[in-house]
């Protein structure tokens, strides 16, 4: 992969929209905030979503898509596989937190403990559904709630503005699906 280091951080974040597709810098420039927030949203956690992220870019620095065309949606589908690895092995460990907790509170506190338990269980059958739809649904849906109008969800996915609105639809009903299998 050829890096381009020319000009100032300025001048390249000016031109990141005239990146040749092997310059990295500029692709990071260019994806890094957008991927940042998708992948924030779905795994709820800032410092997780940070190390996501770097994960995907270092993938793509280490080992390149063969065609550069569509690097943002290798980059979205890298990160969302990223991102569901870490919700099972969160959903796993917090899991394993909470059947501690509730032993240890046995005796004190079983109200409280058993409200937070249920709270936990709810935040993990979201995150659970949100991973099992397609990178393209999660990210979809994560926009639109993120506050990004139709022309702005179309742009990051690829897609017609028409179309956002199927998707949407469709992305609603799987994530639906998918959390009343895990028990909502």
């Amino acid at each position: 992969m050829v890096l381009i280091y020319s000009g100032t951080r300025s001048e390249r974040v000016r031109n990141v929209d005239h990146a040749a597709p092997g310059d990295f810098e500029n692709i990071f420039l260019r994806h890094y905030a957008a991927l940042l927030r998708v992948v924030g949203g779905i795994v709820g956690d800032a410092a997780a979503a940070e190390d996501i992220v770097q994960e995907t870019f270092l993938r793509l620095y280490r080992s390149p898509p063969q065609d550069n065309t569509h690097i943002r949606a290798w980059l979205y589908r890298v990160a969302a596989n990223l991102a569901s690895n870490h919700l099972r092995r969160e959903r796993r460990r917090a899991h394993r937190e909470a059947l501690q907790t509730s032993y240890a509170h046995a005796n004190k506190g079983e109200a409280d403990v058993e409200e937070k338990l249920v709270r936990d269980d709810e935040a993990f059958r979201v995150r659970a559904a949100l991973a099992r739809l397609s990178p393209r649904d999660r990210a979809c849906l994560w926009l639109r709630y993120s506050g990004a109008s139709y022309a702005e969800i179309a742009a990051a996915l690829g897609i017609k503005r028409s179309a956002v609105g199927t998707v949407l639809a469709r992305a609603r009903a799987r994530f639906k699906e998918y959390y009343v299998k895990e028990g909502g």
